[in-house]
Order: C-alpha cells, then sequence, then structure tokens
C-alpha cells in the first residue's frame, strides 16, 4: 500500500514540475506519502529549475526507459538545489568581505578574509598577502571609474544555468529575479577575486619550478638527451618492424613511384622541344646494342635471305610449271613428242631437289676470295648496288631507256632483288622512293595527260602492282576476296551470263552435241539471273577497310581519283577476281582447275564492278544491262568514298621513320641476295646507257663503273675450277651457273672518315657517340658543364671499365653489324681526350651552323634524344619484322609445296602415258604376229581416219568455244560444227 502511494505522489510531483509552478511543485515535495527530506520552501524556484533540468535529460536520453523522475531522482535533485545554495551563500560571504574590506582599507584583513571565505585555504600564499590586496585595489578602482549609479544587488551564475540574486542592504537572497534589480557594478565578483590570488600562486610555482631547472640544467640536458633517443629508438623501431609487417605493400609502391618519375621522365624525353641533359642521362643505355639485339639482327638477316630465296625460287617453279603445262597441252595435241615432256619434267625434279647448294662454294673462291684485288672488286660491287639502292633516279632512268621488253624482265628480277622484295622497313621504303622518282620520271618524258595512264600501259604501274601482287601482297588480296570468290566458285547451280548471243549459242551448242540435230531458237534470254545479288556481295567484300591494302601501293595514287580507281580496282583487284587460281586467292590442289563456268561467272561480277569503281553505266551494246544503272551509280559513291580515303597517306619518312642519314646510325649493314647473272646483267646495262643516266665525269656512279671497268664473265665471278674447260656442255653449265646466288653486303663508298674531307653530318653522328660515352660517367646540368668540369678518377676508372665492356660485346658482333675503325679507335680514348675532341667537334659545327653555345649546344642533345626514340621505335619494328618474315615464309613453304605437289602430280602423268604406250606396242606386236586372235573370227572393217583429222577435231572444240557455227572441209562443204562434233565423239568415243 505504501509503495503504491509513492507511485502517486511521483505523478503529483511530474505533472507540477510540467506545468511549471514552482509553489505547486514545492507543494507536491512536501506531500508525506513523497518522503523528500530536506526540502526548505524559501528555494521553491530553484527546486523547480533543478527539477525541470533533470527530467529534460532524461527525456532527451533515447536510451532510458521512463520518461518521469522516479523518487530517487527526485531527491537527488532536491539535495543538489541545497548544495547550490550552500555555494551560493559562499560566494556572497567572499564577495561582500573582500570589497568591505577594500572600502575600509583593512589591508590587514586581507588575508583572513580569504582564507575564510575561499573552500581551500591551502590555495591562499600568505607571503603574498601584501600583493593580493594592492592588485585587488587596483581593479576596484578601475571598475568604480566607470560607474555612474548602482544599486545593492549582486549577481551569481551557478553551472552557467542558474542565476542567485543578493541584495548587499537587506541582505537577502533569492534564486528569482527582483522586480527592481540593480547592480552593484564597483565591487569586484568572485571569479574577478579568484583570478588574482590563483595567478599569484600560479606565477610563484612557475619561478620556483624555473630556478630548479636552472640549478639542474646538466642533469636535467642529460634526461632529454636519454628521454629523445629512447623516443626515437622506439619509434624507429615501430616504424621498422611496420615496414618489415608490409614489406610487399612497400615494393609495390615504391615501385608505382619509380616507373611514374621515369613515366614523366620519359615522356619529357619524347614530348618536350628541348628535353634536358638530365633525363636524356638517363635513357642513353638504350642506345646499347645487347647480345639479344645481335641475335634478333642476324635472325632477321637469316629470314630475309631464305625468304628472297624462297621468293625467286618459287617464281622460276611457277614458270616452270607453267611451261610444262603448255608442253602437256602440246602433247594432246600431237604438237611435240612425250620426249620432250620428259627431258623438261627432269629439270624440274632437278629443281625440285634444290640447285643453290652451290652458293656457299663461292665463298672462297670466286669473286669473294681472299685475293685483295677480287676483295677490291667485291667492295666496288657493294657500294654501287647500295648507290643504286639508296639513288633512285639511276634506275629510274635506267628503266626507260631500255626496250618494253627488256626493262619489263630487268623489273621483274634484278629491280625487286636489289630491295629483297621490300621485306623490311628500309627497303620498302627505298623501293617507294624508286616508284615515286621512276613514274615521275615516267610522266616527264611519256605522258602528255592525265588520261593516258588510265588508258595506257604504264611501266611504273606495272612495277607496282607486280610488287604488290608478290609475296607480301597475296595475303592482302587474299584476305579481301578469298571469302566471296569461294562462295561464287562452290555455287553449282549459279551461272551467270551476261551476254544474250553467248547464252543463245551455248544453248544451242548443248542441245546439236547431244541430239545430232539442228536447232533454232528465238525464245527470249533473261540475262540477268544471279548477277545482281552475286555483284552486290562481291562488291561488299572488296569495299572494306582501307587498311587491308597495302601502304605501298595506295602511296602511289597522287594523281587523280580516276588513276587511283583504275589502279586499286582494275589493275590489282580485277584480275585477282578474274583470275584467283593464279594469284593464290583461293586453295586449288594439284590438277585442279577452275571450270569455264566458274570462270565465266567471276569474269561476270568483275564486269559489274569494274563498271561501278569507273562509273560507267551499261549503254550501246550492253543495253539490256541498263536495269542495273541505278545501282553501279550507288555503288560508285561507296568506290569513290574508298578510293579518296586511299589517296589519304603520310610521307614515306614519317610512315617508316627513315631517312637519308638512317643507315649511319642502324647496328647492321644492308644485305642483298642476287644472282650472278644479275650482277652482270645490271653491270652490262649501266654501261650501255651510262651515258643516258650518269653525263657528268665526276658523277659518283661513273667513278664505281669506271674502278670496276668491264663486264666481268660467269667464269670470274665463280673463280678458276668451278667449269671443266673440257665439258662439251660448258655452256649449258656456265648457264646454269650463272643463276648462283651470292650476298651482298651494301656500304656507301664514303664511310665516316678523319681528315679535311669528312661530312657535318658525319662529324655530328661521330661527336654525337663521344658525348653519349662522357655523360654516362660524369654527371652534370649541362654539356657546357661536364666539359669543362674534369674528370675524377673514379669517373675515368668507371669509364675504362665501360669501354672495356664494350670491346668483349664488339669482338662478338658479326663483321657486317660493326662499327668504323675511326669510331672504335674513338672509343678507346680517355675521358679527358674524348671531352677536348668533342668541344673541337662542336666548334666545327657551330662553324656550319649545325649547333650553337648560345643555347648550350641543345641541337646535338636534342639529335641524341630522337636517337634515343628512334632505337626503341627500330626495336619494335624490327620485332614485328621478325614475326612478319615468319609468316611470309611459312605461306612460301607452302607455296613451294603445292608447286612439289604439282610436279608430282605431272610425273605421275607421264608415267601413265608411258605405260600406255608400252601396252599399244604390246598389243600392235601381238596383232603382227597373227597369234593374237582365234581362227575364224572376223575382223570388223577397220575405219581409217588420219592424224591431220584427229588434230582437226582439237580444233573444232576450240571452234565451238569460239562460238563458230559452220566451217568449210577441204575447200569445198560447209559443216555444222556440232554435228560434226557429234559425229566424231559417237564413231570414236562411243558417245
Amino acid at each position: 500500500m505504501g509503495c503504491f502511494k509513492g507511485v502517486v505522489a511521483v505523478g503529483y510531483i511530474n505533472e507540477a514540475i510540467d506545468e511549471g509552478n514552482p509553489l505547486k511543485t514545492l507543494e507536491t515535495l512536501l506531500l508525506p506519502t513523497a518522503n523528500i527530506s530536506d526540502v526548505d520552501p524559501a528555494h521553491a524556484q530553484h527546486y523547480q529549475d533543478v527539477l525541470y533540468h533533470a527530467k529534460s535529460q532524461k527525456l532527451g536520453d533515447s536510451e532510458s526507459v521512463s520518461k518521469v523522475l522516479w523518487l530517487d531522482e527526485i531527491q537527488q535533485a532536491v539535495d543538489e538545489a541545497n548544495v547550490d545554495e550552500d555555494r551560493a551563500k559562499q560566494w556572497v560571504t567572499l564577495v561582500v568581505d573582500v570589497n568591505q574590506c577594500l572600502e575600509g582599507k583593512k589591508s590587514s584583513d586581507i588575508l583572513s578574509v580569504l582564507k575564510s571565505s575561499t573552500s581551500n585555504a591551502n590555495d591562499i600564499i600568505p607571503e603574498c598577502a601584501d600583493k593580493y590586496y594592492d592588485a585587488l585595489v587596483k581593479a576596484k578602482e578601475l571598475k568604480s571609474e566607470r560607474v555612474s549609479s548602482e544599486g545593492s544587488w549582486l549577481k551569481l551564475n551557478l553551472h552557467e544555468k542558474y542565476d542567485y540574486y543578493y541584495n548587499t542592504d537587506s541582505k537577502e537572497g533569492s534564486w528569482v529575479i527582483p522586480e527592481s534589480c540593480l547592480y552593484k557594478e564597483s565591487w569586484l565578483t568572485g571569479k574577478e577575486i579568484e583570478a588574482f590570488w590563483k595567478g599569484y600562486k600560479q606565477r610563484k610555482e612557475y619561478m620556483h619550478r624555473r630556478q630548479t631547472f636552472i640549478d639542474n640544467a646538466d642533469s636535467i640536458v642529460k634526461i632529454q638527451s636519454w628521454f629523445r633517443m629512447a623516443t626515437a629508438r622506439k619509434s624507429y623501431l615501430s616504424r621498422l618492424q611496420y615496414f618489415r609487417d608490409h614489406n610487399n605493400e612497400i615494393v609495390k609502391i615504391q615501385s608505382l613511384l619509380r616507373a611514374n618519375k621515369a613515366r614523366d621522365d620519359y615522356k619529357t624525353l619524347v614530348g618536350s622541344e628541348n628535353p634536358p641533359l638530365t633525363v636524356i642521362r638517363k635513357f642513353v643505355y638504350l642506345l646499347d646494342q645487347s647480345d639479344l639485339d645481335f641475335q634478333e639482327e642476324l635472325e632477321v638477316a637469316r629470314l630475309r635471305e631464305e625468304v628472297v630465296t624462297k621468293i625467286r625460287a618459287n617464281q622460276q617453279l611457277e614458270k616452270d610449271l607453267n611451261l610444262m603445262d603448255i608442253k602437256i597441252g602440246l602433247l594432246v595435241k600431237n604438237r611435240i613428242t612425250l620426249e620432250d615432256v620428259i627431258s623438261h619434267s627432269k629439270k624440274l625434279n632437278k629443281k625440285k631437289g634444290g640447285e643453290m647448294e652451290i652458293l656457299n662454294n663461292t665463298d672462297n673462291q670466286g669473286i669473294k676470295s681472299l685475293s685483295k684485288e677480287r676483295r677490291k672488286t667485291l667492295e666496288t660491287y657493294q657500294q654501287l648496288f647500295y648507290l643504286l639502292q639508296t639513288n633512285p633516279l639511276y634506275l629510274a632512268k635506267l628503266i626507260f631507256q631500255m626496250p618494253q621488253n627488256k626493262s619489263t624482265k630487268f623489273m621483274d628480277t634484278v629491280i625487286f632483288t636489289l630491295y629483297n622484295y621490300a621485306s623490311n622497313q628500309r627497303e620498302e621504303y627505298l623501293l617507294l622512293k624508286l616508284f615515286k622518282t621512276a613514274l615521275e620520271e615516267e610522266i616527264k618524258s611519256k605522258v602528255d595527260q592525265v588520261q593516258d595512264i588510265v588508258t595506257g600501259n604504264p611501266t611504273v604501274i606495272k612495277m607496282v602492282v607486280s610488287f604488290n601482287r608478290g609475296a607480301r601482297g597475296q595475303n592482302t588480296l587474299r584476305q579481301l576476296l578469298a571469302a566471296v570468290v569461294k562462295e561464287i566458285i562452290e555455287d553449282k547451280s549459279l551461272i551467270i551470263n551476261t551476254n544474250p548471243v553467248e547464252v543463245y549459242k551455248a544453248w544451242v551448242n548443248q542441245l546439236e552435241t547431244q541430239t545430232g540435230e539442228a536447232r533454232i531458237c528465238i525464245e527470249c534470254l533473261h540475262t540477268q539471273i544471279a548477277l545482281y545479288s552475286s555483284t552486290r556481295e562481291a562488291h561488299s567484300h572488296t569495299c572494306i577497310e582501307e587498311d587491308l591494302d597495302s601502304y605501298a601501293l595506295r602511296y602511289e595514287n597522287w594523281l587523280s581519283a580516276l588513276i587511283v580507281g583504275n589502279l586499286l580496282y582494275y589493275r590489282y583487284m580485277n584480275p585477282a577476281i578474274v583470275a584467283p587460281d593464279g594469284f593464290d586467292i583461293i586453295d586449288m590442289t594439284a590438277g585442279g582447275q577452275i571450270n569455264s563456268d566458274q570462270r565465266r561467272n567471276l569474269g561476270s561480277v568483275a564486269k559489274v564492278l569494274q563498271h561501278a569503281a569507273s562509273n560507267k553505266l551499261f549503254e550501246g551494246e550492253n543495253e539490256h544491262l541498263s536495269s542495273m544503272n541505278n545501282y553501279l551509280s550507288e555503288t560508285y559513291q561507296g568506290f569513290r568514298k574508298y578510293f579518296k580515303e586511299a589517296c589519304n597517306v603520310p610521307e614515306p619518312e614519317e610512315k617508316f621513320n627513315m631517312d637519308k642519314y638512317t643507315d649511319l646510325v642502324t647496328v647492321s649493314k644492308p644485305v642483298i641476295y642476287i644472282s650472278i647473272e644479275e650482277i652482270i646483267s645490271t653491270h652490262s646495262l649501266l654501261l650501255e646507257h651510262q651515258d643516258a643516266i650518269a653525263p657528268e665525269k665526276n658523277d659518283l656512279l661513273s667513278e664505281l663503273l669506271g674502278s670496276l671497268g668491264e663486264v666481268p664473265t660467269v667464269e670470274s665471278f665463280l673463280g678458276e675450277g668451278a667449269v671443266d674447260p673440257n665439258d662439251p656442255n660448258k655452256a649449258n653449265t656456265l648457264s646454269q651457273l650463272s643463276k648462283t646466288e651470292i650476298s651482298l653486303v651494301l656500304a656507301s663508298k664514303y664511310d665516316i672518315e678523319d681528315g679535311d674531307a669528312i661530312d657535318s653530318r658525319s662529324l655530328m653522328i661521330k661527336t654525337k657517340k663521344l658525348i653519349i660515352d662522357v655523360i654516362r660517367n660524369q654527371p652534370g646540368n649541362t654539356l657546357i658543364e661536364i666539359l669543362e668540369t674534369p674528370a675524377t678518377a673514379q669517373q675515368e676508372a668507371d669509364h675504362a671499365t665501360d669501354m672495356v665492356s664494350r670491346a668483349m660485346i664488339d669482338s662478338r658482333t658479326p663483321e657486317e653489324m660493326k662499327h668504323s675503325q675511326s669510331m672504335i679507335e674513338d672509343a678507346q680514348l680517355p675521358l679527358e681526350q674524348k671531352k677536348r675532341k668533342i668541344q673541337r667537334n662542336l666548334r666545327t659545327l657551330e662553324q656550319t651552323g649545325h649547333v650553337s653555345s648560345k643555347n648550350k649546344y641543345q641541337d646535338i642533345l636534342n639529335e641524341i634524344a630522337k636517337d634515343i626514340r628512334n632505337q626503341r621505335i627500330y626495336r619494335k619494328l624490327r620485332k614485328a619484322e621478325l614475326a612478319k618474315l615468319q609468316q611470309t615464309l611459312n605461306a612460301l613453304n607452302k607455296k613451294a609445296a603445292f608447286y612439289e605437289e604439282q610436279i608430282n602430280y605431272y610425273d605421275t602423268y607421264i608415267k601413265t602415258c608411258l605405260d600406255n604406250l608400252k601396252r599399244k606396242n604390246t598389243r600392235r606386236s601381238i596383232k603382227l604376229d597373227g597369234k593374237g586372235e582365234p581362227k575364224g573370227t572376223k575382223r570388223a572393217k577397220p575405219v581409217k581416219y588420219t592424224a591431220a583429222k584427229l588434230h582437226e577435231k582439237g580444233d573444232l572444240l576450240q571452234m565451238q568455244y569460239e562460238g563458230v557455227a559452220v566451217m568449210k572441209m577441204f575447200d569445198k562443204v560447209k559443216v555444222n560444227v556440232n554435228l560434226l562434233i557429234y559425229l566424231l565423239n559417237k564413231k570414236f568415243y562411243g558417245k
């Protein structure tokens, strides 16, 4: 029951608190059931304030379950309010006593007043009593000066929440603000009084502490040093352990930072117009030639030799196989004997086994012997072909001095051999320069108007097309056309013929040949069946991305869109569409061939594409195809856009990153693989047309030809003993040996040399190499600073070590990749001598305007930076070239395997012919003996038909193919060709 009454009292108290009525709150606190002790009615307002604040805090507490104050909480609030009352009275006593003491000027009483009024008398320092009094008097006087009128009330703020008011006259205190409250402004407040004596205490303690430090300075320093050491050691060990715990992460961060720094430096090297020496110095190591560089160079040279040799071998095999085709065709028509075919077959098999073994035998004899005279001849030939390769004007003029039949053969053999069939970036660049120069020469000498290039048959255009149909260009054509050509060939139901007369004749030929009856047909023939869809599909495949066409082909298309269209489609794509088997567009088996219907289908598609590419509509005799004219006009727009994009190509120097000085800084020297016959032929042609291509006596070509003298013989190239002088087939043997290939390491006649004749560009290259050697071992901010600062002993030692390492690398370098002797000698100079030579060279270069001391020779530093960038590009291109050469070699090997398969097929065919001939001869001998037939057997009367008449049958098929309907026989009678073929087939073949 008592517990219930307490809960009721709690409710009343909380309601009174919420209402904010102090008297009602006091009334509820005094309820007997509440049992709240120490409640003073004089403090009713303060009880209300404290209880209200306590309840507000509880309501704001999200973790509190109850939202009312319970009895223990109410009692605690009442106790706090009573404590506040005591503090307020103590504060009033301090303020009143101190201010009255100051007004009464009782300095002797100040110490006792302070001690009696403060909660902690120990905080009062007796020795400071006078200072307390003086400071308080001064503060009160200052405060009194600013007061004009004042009342009798003092105000105290407790806990920054509750205000207590005290009247000095009536000596009454209250927690409620009086109605007319005028404060006593001249008196010092409790906080101001405490501040004075507490400040003095702290100041005294500070002074005492400071004196202690002064008296024990040495000890304090030691303690501080030890503490700092211990702290630093602890921090270091902690940091070290942290690094050990995160070793992997730290390594990654360091790598990232170094990579970012290196990347920034490289961006400066590549992107800055004037990269600083400090950046260049970090990357000069990229100019070093490692063992991997030499291995890759040798591998490129090896693959290039294999590719060139395989190209030449395949070309010869292709020519021989074509000749074999012709011979077998003549054999079928009784034009040649079987013995002629067998003889050619033996030559084919001999070449299939390889006839280039003699190539290496010439290394120790002939032109490559160790004789000084022959060595000089070899070097002159190497210089001659280097000059022809790098100066295209000579060959461009020579081509147009020769007759047409000679120039074509010369282009197909010597010129492409001289440039290694453009098997690398350098040679492709030089070949393009030749094409450009030769085309300019041809236009200048033979072309009157642009249309002549389209209507005529320009020599250079043939060169360009022939080059792009080689091993490199065939892959492009195959990617371009293989899919659509294969689809047309494999569609057995597809028959396209755009000529109504041919369709009519073919139909009549078929009927008359099968039935033996003459026919007349007047039915209308529709010629456009399947043509439109097949042509559209072919066009969609041929007009694909421009990048499938080789750069070399597109670079020549700089005259006009008309010439471009003629070159790209009519001369390059069209023949491959019409005869895909002849351009390796599709894979053919040995003995396989495209039949006449397939060939005609491809020709019809090519015809429509040709009209579309040239914007030529079907008119006149092609009027029956005029319904396709809208399609042709639409398609022409696509072709036009394609041709326009094909003309948009950069200059070769930009595309291949080449210039006329590139050979001076590359590792390996250019090598070509050329037959003895081609060397002799080239030498002979140059002498024959020397006046036209090099009229000046001091011309370098004339000088080289003068050094070589007369045209040598094959025997002089091969050396004594290569051919038996008593050999009855000596001429034939020499003819075969003339096809022997030798390698020529091309070089310029004027290499880098010392003396007055040295050119400024060569001096620049030589100086750059010296600077690179110097800045490797001696750092500095500018080149001038390095050149003027003496090298230390350590730097000289490091430089000497580097040069020893380089000498070891040079000793393993192949002969054709070594530097000139003058550069090797310069590399062995000490560091200081190199610097003096650099200074001399720079003065010379400054006189020629190549460098300037005003910009601290930044020009030559820019050249070194360019070499570093180019070296990286060159390595990248070399790797790409390795892959490309391997791909080309694989394709050539597949083609060679196909040719060998054809040779085996022809061998089988010839063997079958021989076996059939033997069986016929055996059968004929049995019949002549009269033992081959049983007695009483009636012989059928033989039908006589001469070989000429059988041959005439072959002519009949040709006439039928050409569309001849009627022919004369014996100059007397006219015979229907189809009916005669029907009769012969029936009589002799049982058809």
